[in-house]
């Protein structure tokens, strides 16, 4: 058997080797993958030396406070890629970390596929000429990427559709126009999506909450629908209890996306999943005051957060960041849409734009990985 090594650090990174794991080994049922993953990975066969739930971090005070725990999976899996013979890696996303085992591991003769490029382009673009040396395919999922890592010498690089679009495609097949209708007056769907981090859900939560107690005052027959992270405390969402209608996993989110007037989200991935099902959403970010200082004054990033502006290249939905995550202001952003026919088409509008710039590329990645990965018996 062939061992593969596998680095999916987080929530979203698992989800995004879902995307390709299972055609890899429909084609390839002689690899083994082993290395850093979740329950959803090791239910079909990986070998866990981590689990995600205690590996990702946000924001760099989570990294420095974990920086003993990170170098000393550096050096196992490292060492233990050796050990195993391994020809192969796919690390997915997780850039702080991969980005290090990745130029680790191409000076001991192992080929890397970087699953989601690093945003480079955000902060540090230094980082375009590590990859070019560093990985053997590099895979891009914003529209604007491949040009801008080509123009760097990225010459390996390859776009391929948002794994959201693959994930939730038939959703995105069941996308229809929905005009205002005066029911979003009477009876609007909200889903409150607090993150899938202890650092994410903590601080914003709370303040969802308030927000919801707002407009339950204004609309008292709002439907409110939560989305939960198993691996969390269940502690965590006490707060929210006797505010939420429905209570549901990330794996039954898109299906009630499609019915759902609004959303009020931690920034992340889950924002690009809202804008490609066309929700209107109000972005909300809260990061520690360290983390905060090195985003704005040393790295110096002025962008939008998230995921659905920078594709647009525009404030669609609006983000409230740090301090100015205010229960009042956000309220006031979710009614002005359901208020508002004009705000409500100018947003769905916009939003119809996002499933064909998402969905360009290759769309084989585990064919093409089952093809490429070639060993002797």
């Amino acid at each position: 058997m062939a061992k593969v090594l596998l680095i999916a650090g987080e929530p979203s990174g698992e989800e995004h080797a879902l995307g390709f794991v299972p055609e890899l080994q429909k084609n390839r049922p002689d690899i083994e993958l082993w290395g850093v993953g979740g329950d959803l990975l090791r239910a079909r066969g990986m070998e866990l030396c981590y689990h995600l739930k205690d590996f990702s971090t946000m924001g760099f005070s989570e990294v420095l406070g974990k920086f003993a725990y990170y170098k000393k999976a550096l050096d196992f899996l490292t060492e233990e890629a050796v050990r195993r013979k391994t020809q192969d890696a796919i690390l997915i996303d997780f850039q702080d970390f991969n980005l290090r085992l990745a130029q680790r591991l191409s000076k001991k003769g192992i080929r890397v596929w970087y699953y989601v490029a690093p945003q480079a382009w955000a902060w540090r673009p230094w980082r375009a000429q590590t990859l070019s040396k560093c990985t053997y395919k590099l895979f891009t999922i914003l529209p604007f990427e491949e040009k801008w890592f080509r123009d760097r010498g990225v010459s390996q690089q390859i776009s391929i559709p948002h794994p959201l679009t693959q994930a939730w495609s038939a959703q995105v097949q069941k996308l229809q126009v929905r005009p205002w209708s005066p029911r979003l007056l009477r009876e609007p769907h909200l889903i409150v999506l607090p993150g899938s981090r202890r650092s994410e859900v903590l601080p914003l939560l709370p303040k969802f909450v308030e927000t919801i107690k707002i407009l339950k005052a204004q609309f008292p027959q709002m439907v409110v629908t939560l989305s939960r992270v198993p691996h969390l405390d269940p502690a965590l969402f006490e707060v929210a209890h006797g505010w939420v209608d429905h209570w549901i996993t990330p794996e039954e989110l898109p299906e009630h996306l499609l019915h759902a007037d609004a959303a009020l989200a931690a920034s992340g991935t889950v924002t690009m999943g809202t804008g490609l099902l066309g929700v209107p959403t109000v972005v909300a970010y809260h990061t520690s005051l360290f983390n905060e200082f090195i985003v704005r004054k040393i790295i110096n990033y002025q962008k939008a957060v998230s995921l659905t502006n920078l594709i647009l290249d525009k404030m669609v939905f609006p983000e409230f960041l740090q301090q100015q995550a205010q229960p009042q202001l956000m309220a006031l952003a979710l009614t002005k849409w359901w208020r508002s026919s004009s705000d409500w088409e100018k947003i769905r509008e916009d939003l119809a734009r996002l499933p064909e710039m998402l969905s360009s590329g290759e769309t084989r990645v585990g064919q093409m990985m089952a093809k490429e990965m070639k060993y002797e018996s």
